[in-house]
């Protein structure tokens, strides 16, 4: 059984895979900078850590093998941390993005993914086994986007609703870095994740907002789940071309 530190264990993301692990009884512990402010599990070990002070790491690695890093420290503070971080564990899996997608939703110049990208090259040297996530539109930026809008009444304002994504549920996310941090077989492994439907930006917002009314009657008399508008498309796709 691998003996796992969640470095971001107090975010959306590195707190989903918190909350998943101690559900398969992994021996967990989490890095925190103020341990009697985070509430977890009793079953697991908070620690004091500081990613920007490196020699405060030494004592939250001892005894793993395996680190789950969401990076929220400045720049200047990777280095010096991966340093200590590899002459403890064996494995690390980094939440990233997908920098390496040709998609060009993907490919938009910005300071993190100048980071992501720092932090991928410094891993891939560190002599660690590594594995990266690649998780592509979070839902749940919905809530800082649009919610505060639709709680103060009916109208959504918002640039370019035409503009598509696949956003993915965090806990999707999650799920995938358990199995990853969990098993073996996933070292030098990039794994792209989004959610399953491609909608527009004006979709996500009108789901939100006026769902519409959908029974389960297809699946129930049948025995398989209604096919997908995407499904339809797909199958017509040929249709639609000149």
């Amino acid at each position: 059984m691998h003996r796992i530190l969640i470095i971001g264990a107090t975010g959306n993301i590195g707190g989903k895979v918190l909350s998943q692990l101690t559900a398969t009884g992994a021996q967990v512990r989490a890095l925190a900078r103020n341990p009697d402010a985070t509430r977890s599990a009793p079953q697991v070990e908070v620690v004091r850590g500081d990613l920007t002070v490196p020699e405060t790491l030494d004592g939250c690695l001892y005894g793993i093998d395996t680190v789950f890093l969401v990076w929220t420290a400045p720049s200047a503070a990777v280095a010096p941390a991966l340093e200590r971080i590899a002459k403890h564990a064996r494995r690390i899996v980094f939440l990233s993005a997908p920098l390496k997608t040709a998609h060009p939703f993907f490919q938009q110049p910005n300071l993190f993914r100048d980071l992501g990208d720092h932090i991928e090259r410094l891993i891939e040297t560190s002599g660690l086994r590594w594995a990266f996530l690649r998780p592509g539109m979070f839902a749940g930026n919905a809530l800082r986007w649009w919610a505060p809008q639709i709680r103060a009444g009916d109208v959504v304002r918002w640039p370019h609703l035409a503009a598509p994504t696949a956003p993915i549920d965090e806990r999707d996310i999650a799920a995938v870095a358990v199995r990853v941090l969990c098993e073996d077989g996933h070292s030098g492994a990039e794994y792209v994740l989004t959610g399953p439907q491609s909608l527009s930006q004006f979709k996500q917002v009108s789901a939100i907002g006026q769902p519409a009314f959908v029974t389960s009657t297809v699946a129930e008399i049948t025995g398989t789940p209604a096919r997908t508008f995407l499904d339809w498309a797909t199958d017509h796709a040929a249709e639609f071309r000149a």
